[in-house]
């Protein structure tokens, strides 16, 4: 069988640069294809010096480097491309190499894009086009994370009654966390959010606020309800992810975000039981085995489930539908503190509400300083 092949927009700077503008995730990508027998045949950077250090490090081909992504992909024509650029950029370009007809896959970076209308034309444009659409919500295949949903289908606890997370905020970290919500609910859609948050310090991370603390909770089709607290108030879940059910509760990083450890991440406590139970996890913590390395082992996973998906023309776990379903909550919350009321989904927003309030004064955060 050929060899999928994988190009990449948005190589990044020095790889080894790791703060609120960069965690060089194009490598990241980069090492989880090469990892899955892809071969790297192109990638692309409006800074040309970056993607020739990029095409050097993987020992990509001169002619496979290039400053337009389009001139890229109608050059190359790859299987899959790989877009690890800011998210106020995610829409055009995924849309762009969607409609240039030289694609199967596109493989984006989180959060989906800034606003709500450019994240459902991604889809759309995708579906139309017939180009299999994913995101990079990588957490999912931890082994942490897939041992607690195995507990819970098990009946371990029982049904599921409450999903619970913590996050430093619910747009950049938080979509990895909303989204590992709706997997341990076997991707349940929210049929309502009702949200407060506080923005009075400002955070960007990647050029797109996040707010300072959220107190959120929605509720799905299933009965299943949802509770999210971020930043400063993220003490009130107190752990990574929480499975409440009727006969036990299952959590995984208690303690997360404000004392983090990676040994004994997932327990698990029964009903009548006087103590929780730590179950092995072969030593991943919640975020993989080694943070400093290019293609640790969730973001492997979660690629080699893309290229498969590729080869045998099946649906990535990664799916657009199942990440918009997460980002939908999101822009939820950020909306129901717009209205100052709970908000029915399916959203009938187009802008991005968080951005609205700082722009009409409602919200006023502190500039950060330099």
């Amino acid at each position: 069988m050929k060899a999928i092949t994988s190009a990449f927009v948005g190589t990044g700077p020095d790889p080894e640069t790791q703060n609120n503008q960069g965690f060089a995730m194009a490598y990241r990508h980069a090492a989880a294809y090469d990892h899955a027998g892809a071969e790297l045949v192109a990638c692309a950077d409006i800074v040309e010096p970056n993607a020739k250090a990029f095409a050097e490090y993987w020992d990509i081909e001169a002619d496979g480097v290039f400053e337009e992504y389009l001139d890229m992909v109608t050059a190359v024509e790859p299987d899959i491309v790989s877009v690890c650029t800011p998210p106020p950029t995610h829409a055009d370009i995924v849309t762009d190499i969607a409609r240039s007809d030289a694609v199967q896959a596109i493989h984006c970076e989180k959060p989906m894009d800034r606003t709500w209308s450019n994240v459902e034309r991604m889809v759309e444009v995708c579906d139309e086009e017939d180009v299999k659409l994913t995101f990079n919500h990588q957490r999912r295949f931890g082994r942490g994370y897939r041992r607690a949903k195995e507990l819970l289908d098990a009946g371990e606890i029982g049904d599921l009654q409450r999903v619970e997370c913590a996050a430093p905020n619910i747009y950049d970290y938080g979509s990895h966390s909303v989204d590992l919500c709706n997997y341990f609910n076997d991707e349940g859609r929210a049929e309502w959010v009702i949200s407060q948050l506080d923005y009075r310090d400002e955070d960007l991370w990647f050029g797109a606020h996040n707010e300072n603390q959220t107190l959120t909770s929605w509720r799905y089709e299933n009965g299943v309800y949802g509770l999210a607290t971020t930043g400063i108030g993220a003490d009130l879940v107190n752990c990574h992810n929480r499975l409440v059910g009727s006969e036990g509760t299952v959590e995984i990083g208690h303690g997360f975000p404000n004392n983090e450890t990676d040994d004994q991440i997932l327990r698990i406590k029964r009903d009548g039981d006087d103590e929780w139970e730590h179950v092995d996890c072969d030593g991943e913590g919640l975020h993989g085995l080694d943070s400093r390395e290019f293609g640790r082992v969730f973001i492997d996973r979660a690629i080699a489930d893309v290229v498969e998906a590729v080869e045998n023309d099946s649906t990535s776990e990664l799916n657009a539908k199942n990440a918009l379903k997460a980002t939908e909550i999101v822009f939820g919350a950020w909306e129901s503190s717009r209205r100052h009321g709970r908000v029915e989904l399916p959203l009938d927003i187009e802008d991005n509400p968080l951005d609205a309030l700082i722009e009409e004064g409602t919200l006023t955060p502190e500039p950060a300083e330099d």
